[in-house]
């Protein structure tokens, strides 16, 4: 992403907020649904429909004020069961009615008024991007490592709002900086565990490419980890670069659709664990630990791993290696960017 004139000046770590438009496709089916059309007119509002489906409101995952609208009314009773559970949300498991559904296909139940509808809309976030390059190297750009989200699902396709924003329609787009000052490099002796399956790797990215520019001596290790080598082992050949250059001291992965069974997937808290002494080596010389990625699971995991091989190769009790890890974060030597 070119940055020449904007007026932004990014750190290693920072990230960056896109503020993406919808899909226009999916504004028009949905004003086709409704019946109107992009300069209908709704009270309360200073903007023509069509502005507010395209640029102000999130027409793809329903809110639950939506959710509880349309489950008052619909006759469908599976849906109205899945919209007015305790559990009612756009995510739900695969083979729930509501899951992987958006806007249009409750506009379709044919139960909301134009205005009912905008009214119960969220509003249209920007979304948040680790940063995947150094101002060292690339002062005028930043470089985002993005997975493209695109489905079929009852023959219809959908995608993600902000990956196919910027696949697809995002030449130019409006940003503004998120800097994060506590996901900062530490002193260019200091040596770095980096923890980042996927599309996390981004930061890790940026930093490998800031301790080259600046020569730094402190040793790097970068865990990483996704589906299948030969598909998604993201940056692989700067990844090789910068082993071979020393850079990266370390490289440990784990790909998990490469084994022959589910008993055999492979997560980075696995090769964590495997490394156990070595990982508890580190930071007992005053290694920090990066982790970047998803919340709600391999954070969660990594974290996990991280306290039971504190108390293994430490030889703790649990009580005391949660201290180990609880003074690390204190110390802002243990720092997450999850999402």
């Amino acid at each position: 992403m070119d940055l020449t004139g904007a007026g932004i000046a990014y750190s290693a770590g920072d990230s960056v907020a896109v503020h993406v438009t919808n899909d226009p496709g999916l504004v028009d089916e949905v004003l086709g649904e409704l019946g109107v059309g992009p300069d209908h007119t709704v009270a309360g509002y200073d903007e023509p429909l069509g502005v507010l489906l395209a640029q102000r409101l999130d027409i793809r995952a329903p809110s639950r004020a939506l959710q509880a609208l349309v489950a008052s009314r619909a006759r469908d009773a599976d849906a109205v069961a899945a919209l007015s559970g305790p559990a009612a949300d756009a995510t739900l498991k695969p083979g729930s009615w509501l899951y992987g559904r958006d806007v249009l296909d409750l506009i379709r139940l044919g139960v909301l008024r134009v205005d009912e509808l905008v009214d119960t809309l969220r509003p249209l976030q920007f979304r948040d991007y680790s940063i995947a390059s150094s101002p060292l190297v690339h002062p005028d750009r930043v470089h985002l490592t993005v997975a493209t989200v695109r489905y079929t699902a009852r023959n219809r396709r959908y995608g993600g709002v902000a990956s196919t924003f910027l696949a697809d329609r995002g030449e130019t787009a409006r940003v503004h900086l998120r800097p994060n000052h506590s996901f900062r490099l530490p002193g260019a002796d200091v040596p770095i565990i980096m923890v980042g399956p996927g599309t996390g790797i981004a930061p890790f990215r940026g930093f490998l490419q800031e301790r080259e520019a600046t020569r730094a001596r402190g040793r790097a290790w970068l865990f990483f980890g996704a589906r299948s080598r030969a598909n998604d082992f993201l940056y692989a050949d700067e990844l090789q670069s910068f082993r071979e250059t020393g850079v990266l001291t370390r490289l440990d992965l784990a790909f998990s659709r490469d084994g022959n069974s589910d008993a055999m997937k492979q997560y980075v808290q696995h090769r964590m664990w495997e490394n156990a002494a070595e990982v508890f080596g580190w930071l007992e010389e005053g290694a920090h630990l990066y982790v970047c990625g998803d919340a709600e699971r391999m954070a969660k995991d990594v974290d996990e791993t991280l306290r039971a091989l504190v108390a293994r190769a430490g030889g703790m009790e649990a009580e005391a290696a949660h201290a180990y890890v609880n003074e690390l974060i204190k110390n802002h030597r243990y720092v997450r960017d999850v999402y």
